[in-house]
């Protein structure tokens, strides 16, 4: 016969923690996990100037493509590009409030040569062009010349625009261009800045140019124009 377990044999040892079964991770967590580090990986690397924290945005196309801050393309995509431009009619029909809220028309200008600027107060290469584009416009001004030099900031709100163009000594008109797609997809693609468009009397453009442009390239294009 078998023996029969007393009571004592039955009670667990109180100093005995019962084991408990290991619990192994689900394929489902694990496989979340792994999502999640690879997507902050990805975020990381995609992020504006991660191969260099204090670069302003766009300076990494400027860095590794081509002339123009932001562009994805290289040099030759956006002079490619230019060149589909010219001859085409210019898009004047916009109106766009100036860094004092007043109303520029753009068609107001038609009849005569227009140097249009695309630029931003954090592109380094557009700042290096503004002395550039000041010289001109006190140039042609004093000459009695009538050679219209606008800048259009594509980003910067009013508040940061008004002190910038201050302490720059810019003295031709400068556009607000921030929340303004329409102007320049018309004027675009716009992949990057600095962008000039020249356009002339009979409001046709006759050179784009994507990057950044010295007095001397500037002056050719205007004299052109004239």
């Amino acid at each position: 016969m078998d023996e029969q377990l007393t009571a004592s044999d039955a009670t667990p040892d109180p100093g005995l923690e019962p084991e408990l079964p290991e619990r192994k991770p689900s394929r489902v967590a694990v496989f979340i996990a792994m999502a999640a580090v690879a997507i902050a990986i990805l975020i990381v690397m995609l992020a504006p100037g991660a191969d260099n924290p204090a670069a302003p945005p766009g300076d990494k196309g400027d860095v590794k493509k081509g002339t123009l801050a932001g562009s994805p393309n290289s040099a030759e995509e956006d002079a490619a590009a230019d060149a589909k431009a010219a001859g085409k009619a210019a898009p004047l029909t916009f109106t766009l409030k100036d860094m004092n809220g007043v109303d520029v028309k753009l068609a107001s200008f038609k009849g005569k040569p227009i140097v249009l600027n695309f630029w931003a107060t954090w592109c380094g290469p557009c700042r290096a062009e503004i002395p550039s584009l000041v010289e001109l416009n006190t140039q042609y001004g004093k000459e009695g010349k009538d050679v219209i030099i606008l800048g259009i900031s594509v980003d910067d709100p009013v508040d940061k625009l008004k002190p910038y163009a201050s302490r720059m000594k810019m003295n031709y008109p400068v556009l607000v261009g921030a929340g303004r797609d329409d102007v320049q997809d018309a004027f675009g693609p716009l992949w990057g800045i600095p962008v000039t468009v020249f356009i002339d009397r009979d409001g046709r453009i006759a050179k784009k140019h994507s990057g950044i442009a010295s007095k001397e390239q500037f002056e050719q294009e205007i004299k052109a124009l004239l």
